[in-house]
């Protein structure tokens, strides 16, 4: 399906018949059946090798130990591809109609399994843990769990941050009334908001998702009465998103101290693959960085006039781009651009095109933001996007098929090998993104161009080192302080506000922040997952310093890169890292990344 949109072309809706034929379908019945029938047979599977608890070597016996490991890890992984497949279908629906009651219902359905299956996975942690000193000779037998080393060994050391296999099984149950039902409601609220807003002479009720996309116009007057709207509509809905915040990081913050963990970073960092020296080493150097951002926000202040930008002129447009993508265009951009890397990057964006594998439309009930999820049985991505024909998302769609790319090089690993931490999750959707913002420089008609375009990739950059940062300060001062009490709506804005102080400084309006960036960040409400933001920055700076890479070495680094994205769930982050004689541990490599936007920023003020 696609919708005619303005100026921007067909807009298409994502299609995933080939995948089921729709929620009520006989395939998807089947499938929820084959689901429960796996389960079931796991289950009883794991009862037979008594494979739960503080497990003990089936006698001393290695290559019994192997087979036992090997026939779990190819029941877990059919499992987990069945299971992951359906959640990606449902999802497709959910959010992009959050008003859909049947999937929503079917939504719920699945979470009920998915407790299962974290039940399943919590017992084969417990008892891996206790055979941890049988496992180095059972992994030389080969087989299934040779092939999986790296994560059985990972998860037989993670195994020590369990709690006791039935408080774990009652935390998975407890989680869907509690912590799933918290950032269900979160995701529910904010795709529902809609706000009237006047232009033109006409009053429109726009989606939250539509209202922010005016952060970007070109006309001061919209940007200023959108931003003021925005924070009207948050005003509204502030209480429900303060108390679905605090049942996200209580919940969290509850379980990290019951299963032995130092914080609640301790958890991502462990997720992330890297130690906390390797986090402050980057985070060092990106604070060291903020006295060039803060230059670029003044020196764009001036353009407008003005000493500090107000926060609605943050994401304005400088310069003038002459082209507006349609969507079309965006097509044709995208994958020529991506050619210029290499062909089988070049056909996965033609598939995702031509295949209508992305949803761009943006409408009531749609969730805001991008993001691309996998579809393992058919072994194809999904992406989700808001598009508005600006270059801006011109470079979302790329960054989002960069994730799909990263899963097309994934294809013919098995579910367990192929998980992902977050820090390298966005390497290829920055290098992507990167191509994209290379080819428009490189195309630049006029310097009013080129400033419109810096301005584009400066304007993400910022985002990514400068309010990333803010996010982590926000994140980590409201789970210390949820340790101690529940929060308020007042609380987390003024803690939000401070943290938009401390990292924008002088370059942003004082008067003029954004209280409210923790009500529609869904990234704060993620389940089991805290710290969705330092990845980012992570991203971006691996991400440039591999795109310098491909720069001085061309064609020949293109093999080497899709090997270190088929393996992104075979090592930890510094090991793969070193493949290319990159040492995350150093400063040298982050400030030389950030020396890269250091030029574009300096560029900027010379034109």
């Amino acid at each position: 399906m696609t919708i005619e949109t303005n100026d921007l072309g067909p807009l298409p809706h994502w299609d995933l018949a080939n995948v089921y034929p729709g929620l009520e379908s006989e395939q998807f019945s089947q499938a929820l059946a084959e689901l429960l029938t796996r389960l079931d047979n796991l289950d009883k599977f794991m009862a037979e090798y008594q494979i739960g608890g503080k497990g003990e070597s089936p006698s001393s016996d290695a290559a019994a130990l192997n087979q036992i490991i090997s026939d779990y890890v190819d029941r877990r992984n059919a499992l987990l591809k069945l299971y992951r497949t359906l959640v990606a279908y449902i999802y497709s629906f959910v959010t992009t109609d959050s008003h859909n009651t049947v999937a929503k219902r079917l939504e719920s359905e699945l979470d009920i399994h998915g407790v299962r299956l974290r039940q399943q996975d919590t017992r084969f942690r417990t008892w891996i843990g206790g055979v941890a000193g049988a496992l180095p000779e059972a992994l030389r037998h080969g087989g299934s769990a040779q092939a999986h080393a790296f994560y059985l060994q990972e998860t037989a050391e993670q195994s020590r941050y369990l709690m006791s296999e039935a408080e774990e099984a009652l935390a998975a149950e407890l989680g869907l009334s509690g912590i799933v039902a918290w950032s269900k409601l979160q995701g529910t609220v904010c795709s529902q908001l809609t706000v009237p807003f006047e232009r033109d002479g006409q009053v429109q009720k726009l989606p939250i998702t539509a209202l922010q996309n005016l952060r970007s116009d070109p006309d001061p007057d919209v940007r200023r009465r959108a931003h003021e709207a925005e924070l009207a509509a948050w005003e509204t809905v502030r209480e429900p998103l303060a108390a679905a915040l605090n049942g996200v990081k209580g919940a969290a913050v509850t379980l990290n101290r019951r299963r032995g963990r130092v914080d609640a970073l301790h958890a991502a960092l462990d997720q992330s693959r890297i130690d906390r020296a390797t986090l402050e080493t980057m985070l060092g150097a990106m604070q060291d960085s903020f006295p060039i951002f803060r230059q670029y926000l003044k020196a764009k202040a001036g353009r407008f006039g003005k000493d500090a930008l107000p926060w609605w002129d943050i994401q304005a447009p400088t310069g003038k781009l002459e082209r507006h993508f349609t969507w079309p265009d965006t097509r044709e951009f995208v994958v020529s651009n991506f050619s210029t890397f290499s062909d089988r990057l070049a056909n996965l964006a033609r598939r995702a095109f031509e295949q209508r594998w992305i949803d761009a439309e943006p409408r009531e009930g749609k969730r805001g933001g991008a993001f691309c999820m996998s579809v393992p049985l058919v072994d194809e991505s999904r992406v989700l996007c808001n598009f508005d024909g600006s270059l801006d998302q011109v470079s979302a769609v790329a960054h989002e098929l960069g994730h799909a790319f990263h899963n097309e090089c994934q294809v013919g690993k098995t579910m367990l090998q192929g998980v992902t931490p977050m820090t390298l999750a966005e390497t290829a959707s920055t290098f992507c993104e990167t191509i994209v913002t290379e080819a428009a420089l490189a195309q630049a008609a006029s310097r009013d161009e080129e400033l419109a375009i810096l301005e584009t990739f400066l304007v993400g950059a910022t985002q990514v080192i400068v309010d990333i940062t803010s996010r982590f300060l926000f994140e980590r001062e409201i789970c210390e302080r949820r340790e101690k009490f529940e929060l308020s709506a007042d609380d987390f804005c003024e803690i939000m506000v401070r943290a938009q102080q401390a990292t924008y400084g002088d370059g942003v309006d004082p008067r003029y922040l954004h209280p409210y960036m923790w009500a529609w960040k869904p990234h704060y409400y993620e389940i089991g997952l805290s710290f969705y933001n330092y990845p980012y920055a992570f991203g971006l700076l691996f991400g440039l310093g591999l795109y310098a890479l491909f720069k001085e070495r061309g064609r020949s680094f293109v093999p080497e890169y899709e090997a270190l994205l088929a393996s992104t769930g075979e090592a930890n982050v510094a090991d793969l890292a070193a493949r290319f004689g990159i040492d995350i541990r150093k400063p040298e490599f982050w400030q030389g990344s950030l020396k890269l936007i250091e030029a574009r920023i300096q560029r900027y003020q010379e034109l």
